[in-house]
């Protein structure tokens, strides 16, 4: 990309979308777009179809997506399926009707089946069963994906398709009943603290293992494969380590200064047991994230909870 080249930033305000446009802004980039949904509903497929004509980017990031956690997958799964398949469906379709010269799909290490052999290479993709408290939200990113590699093997188009492990950092979504699980524990530990509560009460039995990225890092890997990358297989983006949800909650209660105890609800149920990306292949390319995972997540406490006080 050059830095005059036109580059749309699809899901700007959220919380991958935004840090890809403060990154580019960041390095230089002069002609980035963006549209609220206000201005441009990406269900509808003759609005998108319009704002391509209107725009004709020559760059496509493609970051808006329905996004939860457990409780919002299980809940809303009609909506989840329904909303990812016709946003990256309309964006798609329509970065090759345009002759979009490259398009990153941004997918989500959901996608891999549940008892995935660890760390999770690239190749487990539809390897066997799907986690069934997000498969809704899977399974149309999993579309997104094929789609991507069949538009490059009938047309000829560069779309090329990253899976992000678990994410964090500025503009997440702290609603306990939408959230995923660190925006969730931060949101809990600070009610706790700031309410002065004895405990703070927490789904599963603390034993699964979950990896986690700061967005600006994601944001930074973006750039670099869109830069660097070219193959329609499927890449992983991660740190390459993990931590428990106890030892993640551990952590969190000291970053917040909450006193109290923690309890685990083992009736509530876990996902899966263990999710780790492979992150080999990107590594091998040159790329290696740089924010800890302790550092990232006292930043973002002190940045969105600590300025409301």
């Amino acid at each position: 990309m050059n830095l005059d080249s036109k580059i749309y930033v699809a899901g700007h305000r959220g919380l991958v979308g935004s840090a890809i446009v403060r990154k580019l802004n960041s390095d230089g980039f002069t002609n980035v777009v963006t549209a609220t949904h206000s201005e441009l509903d990406l269900r509808d497929d003759a609005s998108v179809a319009h704002f391509f004509d209107w725009v004709t980017p020559d760059y496509v990031f493609l970051a808006a997506a329905k996004v939860g956690g457990i409780v919002a997958n299980s809940t809303y799964p009609a909506e989840f399926i329904y909303n990812n398949l016709m946003i990256q469906s309309n964006i798609i379709h329509q970065s090759y009707k345009h002759n979009v010269k490259k398009l990153l799909f941004l997918g989500s290490s959901c996608i891999y089946p549940k008892l995935c052999p660890q760390p999770i290479k690239e190749e487990y993709l539809m390897s066997g069963y799907l986690e069934p408290t997000n498969d809704a939200y899977a399974i149309a990113k999993i579309a997104g994906i094929k789609m991507c590699q069949s538009y490059n093997k009938q047309y000829g188009t560069n779309f090329i398709s990253l899976m992000p492990t678990n994410l964090y950092g500025p503009n997440d979504n702290y609603d306990l009943n939408s959230s995923h699980v660190l925006p969730a524990m931060l949101s809990k530990f600070h009610f706790a603290k700031t309410n002065e509560l004895s405990e703070v009460n927490l789904w599963g039995t603390g034993t699964p293992r979950r990896e986690f990225l700061h967005v600006d890092d994601l944001a930074d890997a973006c750039l670099f494969l869109m830069d660097k990358y070219d193959d329609s297989e499927i890449i992983n983006v991660g740190t390459g380590e993990d931590i428990s949800i106890a030892e993640l909650a551990a952590m969190i209660r000291e970053i917040v200064g909450f006193k109290g105890s923690v309890i685990f609800d083992a009736l509530k149920p876990d996902g899966t047991p263990k999710k780790l990306l492979d992150v080999s292949k990107l590594s091998k390319l040159g790329w290696k994230y740089s924010i800890k995972l302790k550092y990232g997540i006292t930043q973002v406490y002190n940045e969105h909870f600590n300025e409301k006080n």
